[in-house]
């Protein structure tokens, strides 16, 4: 075929996020530091959703997240007995050696408990304080104050968080009476994306005049819609340098929570706003509370911001693949790869960057399979039942027989051993 549309005389533009131009806050528990923003990685958060009295249970939870791959873990402190067992969670998640940094969730009461809690409030590494909760009138800067010099005396960073659920109803109503008096008044939604920005960056600016760091001070202006919370951010980003937390609050269950978080995140980071993000997923009976991070993960990854663990490629499958060996093949060399890597991590660096294709016939296979570090091509329906292995860009080796599986695995396990295990011994 003959080309008859010119060629650009410039390369086209490499897809990748934009810069992060926040400030960088740090977060640490013991001799663990978690950077947050600058040029730090995008940071992965989670919440637990056990009562926080029960100690060993919250414990074993926040073990759960931070071995999925959270790298903060937010707990709530709502009551004097959940303040009391903060520091006995602390000490239960030190003696199985998980060093995450905790975050105590504050609504309220926030301001007497860690007053009154001092080893709660030394415990924590981090504090949130939603100012549409802290107090109304006169109380509202006081009790607000209150947690700020907590913070300041314990050297903790805060995240202002805001939440349109909860939105400080005073400035609300300031401002809907400002935008009554215009001559052309803003829509309903533009007014509460102020109140919600306003919020913020108000009380972050009190925290600051109040002694903190305006490094230690974070900011999240969280909401459910997609459209919303993308509009509120990419404001927000503009009008501050503050650390940014992102995430959809009650983002839903299942696959309409998981789309509309990465696509509401996909946003935002590739335009180069966010330093740390939460998805907010409800688990559905009996699902663990750490798929809402493995999705975080998979957010990040699929960006390029961040690599977690080795990314299998596989075909969707369609009329030449009427066998499902090549879905059992992908899955099964997917849970074996997610398994494997808390040893793999710390035993060959590099690892969570390999590529591996498990593709399903003739089309598409040998080439996505050269184009991986290790890939598959299985034989689709009326193909030869042959498997060609390609490792490098080059065909290695064919697999026959009932063992394809079995037999790719532990090629698998070689080439890791082989490629990776040469920078342990190296070092």
């Amino acid at each position: 075929m003959q080309a008859t549309v010119p060629t650009s005389e410039q390369p086209i533009p490499l897809g990748e996020p934009a810069a992060r131009r926040s400030l960088q806050a740090r977060v640490t528990w013991g001799d663990r530091v978690v950077t947050v923003g600058g040029n730090a990685p995008v940071r992965v958060q989670s919440m637990t959703n056990t009562d926080t009295v029960d100690v060993i249970g919250t414990a074993i939870q926040v073990k759960e997240l931070a071995l999925a791959g959270s790298e903060m873990v937010r707990i709530t402190v709502n009551t004097p007995e959940a303040a009391e067992a903060v520091p006995h969670i602390r000490e239960q998640l030190d003696r199985m050696q998980i060093d995450v940094p905790l975050i105590g969730d504050f609504h309220y009461n926030g301001h007497r408990l860690l007053t009154e809690y001092p080893a709660m409030a030394q415990a924590l590494s981090k504090y949130r304080i939603n100012p549409g909760n802290v107090g109304k009138g006169d109380k509202r800067d006081r009790q607000f104050g209150m947690m700020i010099e907590a913070a300041i005396r314990h050297d903790k960073p805060v995240r202002i968080g805001v939440n349109w659920g909860s939105l400080d109803q005073e400035l609300l109503a300031m401002l809907m009476d400002t935008n009554a008096s215009r001559a052309q008044p803003w829509e309903a939604r533009q007014v509460m994306y102020e109140a919600l920005i306003q919020s913020a960056l108000d009380s972050a600016a009190y925290a600051v005049e109040l002694g903190m760091r305006r490094e230690q001070v974070l900011i999240s202006c969280k909401v459910s819609g997609v459209q919303d919370l993308v509009a509120v951010y990419r404001e927000l980003s503009k009008r501050c340098d503050h650390p940014l937390h992102l995430g959809l609050t009650e983002a839903g269950m299942g696959t309409k929570g998981t789309v509309a978080s990465a696509t509401a995140l996909g946003i935002l980071l590739q335009q180069g706003i966010g330093d740390t993000i939460r998805v907010s997923l409800t688990p559905a009976p009996g699902e663990a509370r750490t798929q809402e991070v493995t999705v975080a993960l998979e957010i990040l990854q699929s960006l390029g911001l961040r690599t977690f663990v080795p990314s299998v490629t596989a075909c969707p499958g369609c009329g030449r693949t009427t066998s499902t060996t090549f879905q059992e093949l992908t899955q099964q060399i997917d849970h074996f790869l997610r398994a494997q890597m808390p040893v793999w991590r710390a035993k060959y660096p590099g690892v969570e960057a390999m590529k591996v294709a498990v593709m399903g016939c003739i089309v598409n296979g040998p080439g996505e399979s050269k184009h991986a570090d290790i890939g598959i091509s299985l034989p689709g329906t009326g193909e030869a039942p042959a498997a060609p292995v390609y490792i490098d860009g080059e065909k290695a080796m064919t697999l026959r027989g009932e063992g394809i599986a079995s037999e790719f695995q532990a090629v698998v396990e070689q080439y890791i051993e082989r490629r990776f295990g040469q920078k342990t011994a190296v070092s």
